[in-house]
């Protein structure tokens, strides 16, 4: 029987994989399109995009034309305020071509938006909502205590947050928390921004929870395969996987980048998301594009770091990244000296 998931009090039910759209910016719509619909093909009916997300939305809406309520669409708006909320509300629309969004989502705003704020952010939820434009309201977030806001709020019907087998005792009090609220909880960067490599176990830590959701990021057609393969066949909690993820948590604890990319952009020009991360990519899921020549290039740039101190100031995760580039900068110089194997 294949596992499903049902998000809160929405009543969405759908199965225990979603697809996460953003990937598909890096791909022609022929491809996209190609993947979305065998995504949905063989049983996947939840696909998450942002108006953030360059043209994913629009690639997402030539997808289903024609098979719309067959799928559960869920996107979200950065908007700071009302006029902006609905301006993005008619772009998506017209983007994915429909006329309802079944989950609309505040994409990782720095506060929960509430009615009597003076944003008139919710209050333009409601309204879209009365509209019949959006059918449930959601929040994401990579700040705990936003997060707990959002929940004890009640005003929320689900939350996305980052969440995978890395997760802190604080990251399962929100999951806990949302059951206890009847809130759909979605779980993004399951794969930890590509820090984790097997995706069975990644499957089968957050299949112990009933309540959650796994949003995967799908870029190529293996990794989707990966996926629904476990749609029929799920991966098991063994003693094997148990044992890797004991590993991963005990090389991956403290502070690491896990790209979620707020920190950008830099006024250096530094590829921040990807250049403080780069020892465990080369460790972990190594690639010769990152010791290439555009690779060293890309690295060198931390060199140019002027301590602005910006990226520290919007890391959701309080990462100390200047300090976090430098020691990635002197890993990869190791490296590239031969003086550190990979």
């Amino acid at each position: 029987m294949r596992a499903t998931v049902t998000l809160g009090k929405t009543g969405i039910t759908t199965n225990k994989n979603a697809f996460g759209a953003l990937p598909i910016q890096r791909i022609s719509k022929e491809d996209a399109v190609r993947l979305l619909r065998k995504a949905y093909d063989n049983g996947i009916t939840f696909f998450d995009t942002a108006r953030w997300y360059t043209d994913s939305e629009s690639k997402v809406g030539e997808a289903f034309s024609g098979i719309r309520d067959q799928v559960f669409i869920a996107t979200k708006t950065g908007a700071k305020n009302a006029a902006d909320f609905r301006k993005d509300l008619e772009t998506s629309l017209v983007e994915l071509r429909t006329d309802y969004i079944d989950l609309y989502q505040f994409h990782n705003p720095p506060f929960s938006p509430k009615p009597g704020d003076g944003t008139g952010l919710y209050e333009a939820a409601l309204e879209a909502k009365a509209q019949g434009k959006i059918r449930h309201i959601g929040i994401t977030n990579h700040r705990l205590a936003v997060a707990k806001e959002a929940i004890e709020s009640g005003l929320y019907e689900t939350l996305q947050f980052p969440f995978s087998y890395l997760a802190t005792d604080k990251d399962i009090g929100l999951v806990e928390a949302c059951g206890k609220a009847d809130m759909g909880f979605i779980a993004m960067k399951a794969l930890s921004g590509g820090l984790i490599t097997n995706s069975a176990a990644a499957y089968a830590y957050l299949a112990q929870y009933d309540n959650v959701l796994p949003i995967w990021g799908v870029q190529r057609e293996s990794e989707l395969d990966e996926f629904l393969a476990y749609i029929d066949n799920p991966p098991a909690m063994t003693k094997e996987l148990a044992a890797l993820i004991s590993h991963d948590r005990e090389e991956l604890s403290g502070d690491f980048c896990r790209g979620c990319g707020y920190c950008m952009p830099c006024p250096m020009g530094i590829e921040i998301n990807t250049c403080a991360r780069m020892s465990l990519l080369l460790r972990r899921s190594p690639s010769a594009k990152n010791l290439s020549e555009s690779g060293q290039e890309m690295m060198m740039k931390i060199e140019n770091c002027i301590h602005c101190n910006q990226c520290k100031s919007k890391c959701p995760y309080g990462l100390d990244t200047p300090a976090l580039l430098q020691k990635n900068l002197e890993d990869y110089k190791k490296v590239l000296a031969g003086e550190v194997q990979v």
